[in-house]
């Protein structure tokens, strides 16, 4: 699991993509796109339909948050925090992290949170200086993330020069 990249340690990473479902929704605009260039030109209908479609999920795709620790920081969308400044971290899943993306969710949080990935990790801040109390993150994968921050935090590091 761990990698080198631009000689940094990756313990984790993760692109929160958009499911299937929302990609196929999102590809509907083709036909749409081709619809209404149809009566100046069929081929330039196509044309058309294919353009925006593919362009219309290659930004879904490549707009998708990720979530990644690498060298001792923990990056949640355009936010990114040292390991050392994070506390405790609780994994959710099913009820609970519905409730935790509802009706419990906290609103000082900072929220990375996907439609259609149930799993939830909640990491406490442990910095006074920060104006949230807790990260709320969608992922695929709780207990694999959970288990590369907990293992993060417990990693000495030596500082950078």
């Amino acid at each position: 699991m761990s990698s080198i990249r631009s000689g940094a340690a990756v313990l984790y990473r993760e692109r929160l993509s958009p499911s299937l479902w929302v990609i196929v929704s999102a590809a509907v605009a083709a036909p749409m796109a081709a619809l209404v260039v149809a009566p100046i030109d069929t081929t330039l209908a196509l044309v058309a339909g294919a353009v925006v479609g593919v362009a219309i999920v290659a930004f879904l795709i490549a707009g998708s948050p990720t979530v990644a620790i690498s060298d001792g920081v923990l990056t949640a969308g355009r936010a990114h925090i040292d390991v050392a400044l994070t506390g405790e971290v609780v994994v959710l899943t099913g009820e609970e992290a519905r409730h935790a993306r509802g009706p419990g969710l906290q609103p000082r949080s900072w929220h990375v949170i996907r439609g259609g990935i149930d799993g939830i990790v909640i990491v406490a801040i442990t910095d006074p200086d920060d104006p949230a109390p807790s990260w709320v993150i969608s992922t695929r994968t709780p207990d694999r993330l959970a288990a590369a921050l907990r293992r993060a935090q417990a990693t000495p590091r030596t500082p950078s020069r």
